[in-house]
């Protein structure tokens, strides 16, 4: 199924239509590197890859920029506690993580910022927004202006307080004038990995890293902003009102894929609830078309509970794919346009496996590749 220039290269994502032409810039919050990679990381990740693929097939280049939080203070404090330095315990999760991801034949992005080459761009984003109005100073510290996201977001601002504290957002910062500014550069002591700037030494915060590292590589905006559903609001909601408040150009991102959330027994996969199901694991005694099927045949904004029996459920839609792939078929025109019609709505996996294994031949051929499953 070759993309063809006269094919319709409109991707619908959730309530968002974006009409594309050559190129698509999407932009992935990656990962704080710190930690083994997990079911839930890799999830979003996966759903990242597929969209680029799948925009492939409507003859439309998915840029990715996938980002590294190289600078943050979960990754300092895990640093800390090994003994090590900040830079090298990086380094190390780092190199984990791309092992991760190439043994689930996730590609490479095409750009892969890292927090800490990005201060400067930091410093500068702070003065910009302090000079426009929509950032202050106060005790070292550069503050965004945030008590209106939330309700951007569509959350109350209890709901917005409880989610600033749960991310590290401080609500209870003495030196903001509300509880929900947003830190662009915050003040530290010697203790902590820090730079020198206008207002003293300092680190970059969590949202200004992303706003800095997406900007610089795309610019004013992006069509497609990635992350899992968790990150919605602080992260996401932060990072795009930041982002417009820089340039004045409204939406910052034309569409958003929030990937569903993976839990276990009911609870979100996270360290500190001790139920992480490594990707390491899942890949000693599975093969990564296994474990992709397993985390691609639904709807990728839905949340879902892991257990043990999906990649069972898995591995038998992806024989049933296979074996369609082997079968001769005398016409398969009727079906590749089903299946871009169901790629660029709303990305919808399940319906293109449908329409591949009912079809079988090219078609079936085609989607064990766009869905990186040979």
């Amino acid at each position: 199924m070759n993309a063809k220039w006269d094919a319709d290269a409109t991707l619908v994502l959730g309530e968002r239509t974006v009409p594309l032409l050559d190129r698509a810039r999407v932009y992935a919050c990656g990962i704080t590197p710190y930690d083994v990679t997990h079911l839930g990381h890799a999830a979003t990740f996966v759903w990242v890859d597929v969209l680029a693929r799948a925009l492939w097939q409507l003859g439309v280049d998915a840029e990715i920029c996938r980002n590294v939080t190289d600078v943050d203070d979960v990754l300092d404090e895990a640093a800390a506690r090994a003994g090590t330095d900040a830079d090298w315990y990086a380094a190390v999760g780092q190199f984990q993580f791309d092992t991760d991801m190439a043994n689930l034949k996730v590609r490479t992005p095409r750009h892969e910022p890292r927090a800490h080459s990005y201060i400067p761009h930091v410093v500068r984003l702070a003065r910009h927004l302090v000079r426009s109005g929509h950032a202050y100073v106060a005790e070292g510290s550069v503050y965004f202006r945030g008590g209106d996201i939330p309700a951007v977001a569509g959350i109350d601002r209890t709901t917005a307080l409880e989610l600033n504290a749960e991310f590290g957002g401080q609500p209870d910062d003495p030196a903001k004038h509300d509880p929900l500014d947003v830190a662009i550069w915050q003040a530290c002591g010697p203790d902590r990995v820090g730079w020198d700037s206008p207002w003293g030494r300092g680190r970059p915060g969590w949202h200004a890293e992303c706003v800095a590292m997406a900007s610089s590589v795309f610019g004013v905006g992006v069509d497609v902003h990635a992350g899992g559903a968790d990150l919605t609001y602080p992260h996401h909601a932060c990072h795009a009102a930041i982002a417009e408040a820089l340039t004045g150009v409204r939406p910052y991102a034309r569409s958003w894929l929030h990937v569903g959330v993976v839990t276990v027994d009911g609870e979100k996969m996270a360290k500190s609830s001790g139920n992480l199901v490594l990707i390491s694991d899942l890949l000693a005694d599975h093969a990564a078309a296994v474990v992709r099927m397993m985390i691609l045949d639904r709807p990728w904004h839905r949340s879902w509970d892991y257990t043990p029996a999906l990649l069972d459920t898995a591995a038998e839609r992806l024989e049933a794919l296979y074996s369609a792939a082997g079968r001769r078929t005398a016409d398969t025109a009727a079906a590749e346009d089903e299946l871009r019609t169901a790629l660029r709505t709303d990305l919808n996996v399940s319906r293109a496996l449908d329409i591949a294994i009912d079809s079988g031949g090219d078609a079936a051929r085609t989607m064990v590749s766009v869905f990186g499953l040979g």
